[in-house]
């Protein structure tokens, strides 16, 4: 909230052509506060293209107490590395895609786990969905969900593929489907990822 906001009006105004993509957005930058898409080295990225998030502003930390380390990875030439991954539209809406430690990449291309989730959600039969990379000594990692049931009936994973195929990219679908009674969460409620890779390893 410090950093981002979408207003009342925002929100209500449904005549701009792209209202459907500002509401999936977190708004625009505050006054006090610059936000930046940089690549890996914190150079500035074109519009529209997805990087890790960088803030600037009277909001952001200093830096972490006793520990330069941290601080010196975290704030690179003033700028917060947020460790979020999104994009800016040429209206400085900001919309976010993932944590940059959970994309997967597969052949060498970024798959975001938050995408084919969404998907999934939309499906009647799926009540919850994780979606992680698990390595391939091919092409580095594939995708994989971990699903819960809507109402306990395991959906077809074919069935799951193909309402994938109708929303997303090929390269993106799952590539195998786990079924889970319920998700690992913290008690903030939110998905442990971790969890779900040891799942995988285990």
């Amino acid at each position: 909230m410090a950093i981002t906001v979408l207003s009342r009006e925002e929100v209500a105004d449904r005549s701009h052509p792209r209202w459907r993509e500002r509401l999936a957005s977190v708004g625009r930058a505050q006054s006090v506060v610059e936000v930046m898409i940089g690549d890996e080295a914190g150079q500035a990225l074109p519009i529209g293209e997805v990087g890790e998030i960088m803030v600037r502003g009277t909001p952001v930390m200093p830096g972490y107490w006793e520990n330069p380390e941290a601080t010196e990875k975290t704030l690179v030439g003033g700028w917060l590395m947020t460790g979020d991954m999104g994009y800016l539209d040429e209206d400085g809406y900001l919309t976010m895609r993932d944590r940059s430690k959970d994309v997967i990449i597969s052949g060498g291309t970024n798959i975001y786990p938050r995408e084919v989730e969404e998907a999934l959600l939309t499906h009647p039969m799926v009540h919850e969905v994780s979606v992680v990379g698990r390595r391939n000594d091919e092409w580095g990692e594939d995708v994989v969900a971990f699903v819960v049931p809507a109402s306990g009936t395991i959906p077809d994973a074919a069935e799951l593929d193909a309402h994938c195929l109708a929303q997303i990219a090929r390269f993106k679908r799952p590539k195998a489907y786990f079924w889970l009674s319920e998700l690992p969460k913290n008690n903030y409620g939110k998905v442990l990822k971790t969890e779900l890779r040891r799942k995988l390893e285990g």
